[in-house]
């Protein structure tokens, strides 16, 4: 595990569990570890961010890397002003503990404190996990609309919620059409 050496400002917030440092005159975008914030277009998704953004906007943060995941980001313990970002978006109702990945004991706890309080997202009765809601479960795949046939077979390109525009692969999200 590679660990900053000193802080670094956070120069901005993508949502509930993604950040870039400004680190020796690059960007470094990272990934929260341990946790899985609503997206964007999602329940909570704005309050999720903006709980990140009062966090760490504009303050020094330091990292802890744990990973590096499938989109080439740095997955990180960070901790802004000394505070775990991670753990406070926890217990602030505003991520899920990423149960297979979660190396931090503590966040379990964290997460039911806030689930029994309904804090947050735990205010609404069933709230959607962000890895449901990317994969289009409990309806939200309908949302998608197609924008043209590729050609060959039934590919199909769509448009997610976002315009990011994909088709679907042997069962898999493939971007870029």
């Amino acid at each position: 595990m590679m660990a900053s050496a000193s802080a670094h400002p956070v120069i901005s917030v993508a949502d509930g569990d993604t950040l870039t440092l400004a680190v020796d005159g690059r960007r470094l975008k990272i990934r929260l570890a341990n946790i899985d914030a609503p997206e964007r277009g999602q329940a909570y998704g704005r309050e999720s961010r903006r709980s990140l953004v009062e966090l760490c906007m504009h303050k020094e943060a330091q990292y802890r890397t744990q990973d590096i995941d499938q989109y080439g980001r740095t997955v990180a313990v960070v901790t802004c002003d000394g505070v775990d970002a991670s753990r406070a978006q926890v217990e602030r109702g505003m991520a899920w503990v990423l149960t297979h990945y979660n190396r931090d004991a503590a966040l379990a706890t964290l997460q039911q404190q806030a689930r029994w309080r309904r804090m947050g997202l735990w205010a609404d009765s069933n709230p959607q996990p962000p890895w449901e809601f990317r994969h289009g479960k409990d309806g939200s795949a309908q949302t998608l609309s197609p924008v043209s046939r590729l050609g060959e077979g039934d590919d199909i390109c769509y448009t997610g919620p976002r315009g990011g525009r994909f088709r679907w692969v042997n069962g898999h999200k493939r971007y870029g059409c």
